[in-house]
């Protein structure tokens, strides 16, 4: 018997499976064209990761939608950024990224957090 008749699904299932790799290392999404809404959830910040481009300005509107958190501002420490974020009002932040790879921000007491994935 031919190695190659012993499992006939084998060379569909590793297609499939390249198939999904390559779409899972691609990125989330392509960068946003206008303002990105960013919630801060029971589950933290939501999305937890934003695609951004070098140059390109980025607005990111947070808001805060839950009593209980951490997350009652918002800490972007490499680029000095910290604002409060208070119950339902939405923070807008603005920022060009200068260079490419993740931009962490978190709380204040840096537990819940995300990144801008910059490409």
């Amino acid at each position: 018997m031919s190695v190659m008749f012993a499992h006939p699904w084998r060379p569909g299932l590793l297609s499939l499976v390249a198939l999904v790799a390559a779409a899972c290392s691609s990125g989330a999404s392509p960068p946003a064209d206008g303002p990105v809404a960013i919630a801060v959830t029971a589950r933290g910040f939501e999305p937890r990761t934003i695609p951004a481009q070098v140059g390109k300005p980025l607005t990111l509107v947070v808001t805060r939608k839950v009593e209980r958190t951490c997350a009652t501002e918002i800490v972007i420490k490499d680029l000095g950024i910290e604002r409060p974020l208070p119950l339902g009002q939405a923070v807008t932040i603005e920022l060009t990224p200068s260079k490419p790879g993740p931009i962490r921000f978190a709380c204040a007491m840096d537990m819940i957090a995300g990144e801008i994935a910059v490409r």
